[in-house]
């Protein structure tokens, strides 16, 4: 338990950015998913939009301070690659 009254408040702070930042990665992981299932189905242009859309998700997330940068760009790529390659 905290000691002082800024330990409390750090602790609902921190207790609330959790809760946030789990939210936004349990939605970036099944954007991916459901991204690679469209790919693994084989539905090119649906899998090109979801692209697009979580490429969108990446880059709030990164605004947000979730995700670092360097690692939202490496998925973004290695996903953008993988539509590639099915082309």
């Amino acid at each position: 338990m905290p000691n002082t009254k800024s330990a409390e408040r750090r602790m609902r702070n921190s207790a609330r950015k959790q809760s946030r930042n789990h939210s936004v990665k349990s939605r970036l992981h099944t954007l991916e998913k459901n991204y690679l299932s469209l790919l693994g189905a084989g539905k090119k242009d649906d899998a090109a939009k979801g692209l697009r859309t979580i490429s969108s998700a990446f880059d709030k997330a990164v605004k947000a301070g979730v995700v670092q940068r360097a690692t939202a760009n490496r998925k973004k790529s290695r996903l953008a690659l993988q539509l590639v390659r099915a082309k």
